[in-house]
């Protein structure tokens, strides 16, 4: 039997969990807790329940909100000089995945020293880092249970991609009713980032049985439940459902890793910063189409878990996302974003070299890119 490996922390999901952010930092042994989040979620009452659980055990807090949708490097360095200054020795991420990941970010930093760049690529990480407690309020992400942090090169308007097991937090912390205070188009681009992870690691070529287990339940779940949550902010069932698919989904694409739908939105936000989500929104039938030649029976199965015959055409997969898309009034064309055709060759160049791209299961050049881009326009 092939070895496979699972990375994942200790999970606790369910109404109420962000409670307990206090209690799981004081069982890790913290002191004084750096939590990042961004000025959208710091405006929201909830999250005076993570202050308050703080209080309750007794750890003292720093709160640091000074962070964009797609974070920059500058932002880390802030995060790094604000928590050694502190001397705090504990992280707590709480929100989408941008605070998430600045938050593994200064993990790295802080204790490893030198620059967040130094770190792009897979297992840079020498030193340990310390606790991290990680709390999703999006389902979209999957950073709270993941081996990634994606951080944009200001210089170089790209994304840093690191990959390390050190990265899957120790504890993650799954909410759904914070859900309820996200908005439809939100809550609509979040759930098209959680199905293309889903898809994208069920057609990856590290996928294993233990992944396709996740990514499968997901893509289910994204089916059946997405069009409800984006219908009703209240719909405390769909919110449930979705906040497990982006779990489920997460742990697939931290362990098999993902394709080039990931890969190009990383170039494309970097570059122009736009939102993670709606770029995958996007992009995503374009992809599938691209890498159906490689998997079609994936495909066949990807097209069932959507309730749809598969035993005569994968394709069908590709035509329920896109109608799924239209149904939620997700983003449909990257022009309608400001891209234009001239943008396509940069776009090629960066996002063949995403490490992302290394498990897209067809073999994929910087032409084909371009032509992905334009076709997405």
């Amino acid at each position: 039997m092939k070895i496979n490996k699972f990375v994942m922390p200790e999970l606790i999901i369910g109404s109420d969990s962000i409670k307990r952010v206090g209690e799981s930092c004081a069982r890790l042994g913290a002191r004084k807790v750096f939590i990042t989040t961004d000025p959208g979620v710091l405006a929201l009452n909830w999250f005076e329940q993570v202050l308050d659980s703080c209080k309750n055990a007794g750890l003292p807090y720093v709160i640091f909100s000074d962070i964009t949708t797609n974070p920059k490097d500058d932002e880390v360095d802030r995060g790094v000089q604000i928590y050694l200054e502190e001397e705090c020795d504990a992280i707590v991420g709480v929100g989408g995945g941008s605070p998430i990941d600045v938050a593994k970010a200064i993990a790295i930093v802080a204790t490893n020293g030198g620059s967040i760049h130094d770190y792009e690529g897979v297992d840079k990480i020498v030193f340990p880092l310390p606790p991290q407690v990680m709390v999703a309020t999006t389902a979209g992400s999957g950073s709270e249970v993941s081996q990634f942090s994606i951080i944009t090169d200001s210089e170089k308007k790209k994304k840093l991609t690191i990959i390390s097991k050190s990265l899957v937090p120790d504890i993650a912390i799954v909410d759904p009713q914070t859900l309820m205070t996200k908005s439809p188009h939100l809550t609509a681009t979040t759930g098209l980032d959680v199905l293309t992870h889903a898809i994208e690691s069920f057609v990856s070529i590290a996928a294993t049985p233990l992944t396709d287990v996740q990514a499968k339940s997901a893509i289910s779940l994204v089916a059946q439940y997405l069009r409800p949550s984006v219908a009703s902010k209240m719909n405390k069932e769909a919110k449930e459902k979705m906040a497990m698919a982006s779990v489920q989904a997460g742990l697939a694409f931290s362990n098999a890793i993902l394709g080039a739908v990931h890969a190009m939105s990383h170039a494309i936000g970097g570059r122009f910063l736009l939102p993670h989500g709606d770029v995958n929104a996007i992009l995503l039938p374009y992809v599938m189409e691209f890498n159906y030649l490689a998997c079609p029976e994936k495909f066949y199965q990807i097209a069932e878990l959507f309730g749809e015959d598969g035993r005569h055409s994968g394709k069908k997969a590709i035509e329920y996302v896109k109608q799924l898309s239209l149904d939620i009034g997700a983003p449909q064309r990257l022009s309608d974003m400001g891209l234009q055709n001239s943008d396509a060759a940069i776009i090629g160049q960066v996002a063949i070299e995403d490490a992302c791209m290394i498990t897209n299961p067809r073999d994929i050049t910087a032409a084909d890119v371009e032509r992905l881009f334009k076709l997405a326009l």
